[in-house]
């Protein structure tokens, strides 16, 4: 999962739902499991697939049209429990980006923390996007994390966006919080020498 993030450029899958919470994200009883490998599978469970573990023909996960490493998705997403399961599952099925109008907090620094960029968009610009998957599924949105900004390609519309310097900086290298802080071992030694 630990990738470097620079440019980005795919198609969407389209989410266009308000308020999903991490327990539409990765239903509870899929929390057992200590180890990311395999949530993925189960992301968005109970909408991608009937009782009986039926493919649902019209969720936009198995919806052919739609594809790529970006999701995005209605305002107030990953809302709910604190369950960093949540975007272990978005990472597990490949996204790595979900562009939104606003993230629950708990919930955006779960999906820095797994190397997955949340990008919080005005609401113009989102509904813009989303008219613009829908018009054209193979239609792409470039992300640059190093000029902080997400441009619909149909359009050509930009915006910014906001990131912690930090975390911008551990994603752009491959980081976690452990790689960085083994990173900068020698400084925290040195500064361990002076201050004896």
């Amino acid at each position: 999962m630990k990738q470097k993030f620079n440019i980005i450029r795919s198609r969407c899958v389209p989410l266009p739902l308000e308020n999903v919470d991490t327990d539409q994200i990765i239903p509870a009883r899929f929390l057992k499991a200590t180890d990311k490998a395999g949530f993925g599978d189960n992301l968005f469970r109970d909408w991608r697939y009937d009782k009986e573990g039926n493919e649902i023909k019209d969720f936009v996960l198995n919806d052919p049209r739609y594809g790529g490493c970006i999701l995005v998705a209605g305002k107030n997403f990953g809302s709910g429990s604190s369950r960093e399961h949540a975007a272990w599952a978005i990472a597990g099925y490949g996204f790595r980006v979900v562009i939104s109008s606003f993230f629950a907090d708990i919930h955006k620094n779960n999906e820095l923390n797994n190397f997955v960029l949340p990008v919080v968009v005005s609401e113009g610009f989102l509904q813009r996007l989303f008219d613009s998957i829908f018009a054209d599924p193979t239609m792409e949105v470039e992300v640059n994390l190093p000029e902080q900004t997400v441009t619909n390609t149909a359009t050509g519309e930009s915006e910014k966006f906001e990131i912690n310097g930090y975390k911008k900086h551990c994603l752009m290298n491959g980081l976690d919080d452990i790689d960085y802080l083994l990173s900068q071992t020698d400084k925290i030694e040195a500064w361990e020498k002076l201050n004896k």
